[in-house]
């Protein structure tokens, strides 16, 4: 497994609103977008590409356009749509697909309630959006989830993590092919179950609480 934690000015300064309690709703979607994009764009490194010759106003030359099959973005629901708009808007040629995932809060543990995919991923690069990863047990859930529908590779894009999770995924994956990209890596899970220090529900403070 593969870590990326992405150490830059831009995303540091909206981590930093974005953890901020007073941050309201709207501008805590606004900042996530802008932040899913930088971070999409540090996902995406490795996405596979095809050669094809164009012709520019000078001459022919070659370059590059995303391959087949194309990438699949899938946002962790709820609060991982929030996280959609910014990864598509760097990837507008990926498809998407959806899982419904919660946390019991008494055992942590994670149940899928909804699922909208493909039924073979065989060769498809797919991209997890989860803003935080606490426990380990949504993305670990999600990654196994696309692996047995026949992924190829899984790159998943986190806003935070903690250690706890991060071990728990790394123990988990094996060695499969998984990439994780990170906004920043937190200190440690608090007795709840929450990164500390973190920045709350991200699903709540994205949308309310329901």
């Amino acid at each position: 497994m593969r870590v990326h934690v992405a150490e830059h000015p831009l995303i540091t300064h909206k981590l930093t609103v974005l953890r901020d309690k007073r941050t309201t709703s709207p501008v805590f979607r606004q900042l996530t977008e802008e932040l899913l994009t930088l971070l999409a764009y540090e996902a995406t490194r490795n996405v596979r590409v095809e050669e094809v010759e164009i012709e520019t106003p000078v001459t022919r030359t070659m370059g590059v356009k995303i391959g087949e099959p194309r990438p699949l973005v899938v946002p962790i629901l709820r609060a991982g749509l929030g996280m959609l708009e910014g990864m598509t808007k760097l990837l507008p040629t990926a498809e998407v697909g959806f899982l419904g995932m919660a946390r019991d809060e008494e055992t942590f543990q994670p149940y899928t309630y909804a699922e909208r995919l493909p039924d073979d991923l065989s060769d498809r690069q797919c991209f997890v959006l989860d803003p935080m990863l606490a426990t380990g047990g949504s993305l670990g859930a999600a990654i196994d989830f696309l692996f047995a529908r026949g992924a190829q590779d899984v790159t998943a894009v986190c806003i935070l993590a903690a250690p706890e999770g991060l071990a728990a995924i790394e123990k988990q994956v094996g060695e499969r092919d998984v990439t994780l990209v990170l906004g920043a890596l937190d200190e440690r899970l608090n007795e709840k179950g929450y990164i500390v220090p973190g920045l709350g529900d991200a699903g709540d403070r994205l949308y309310g609480t329901v």
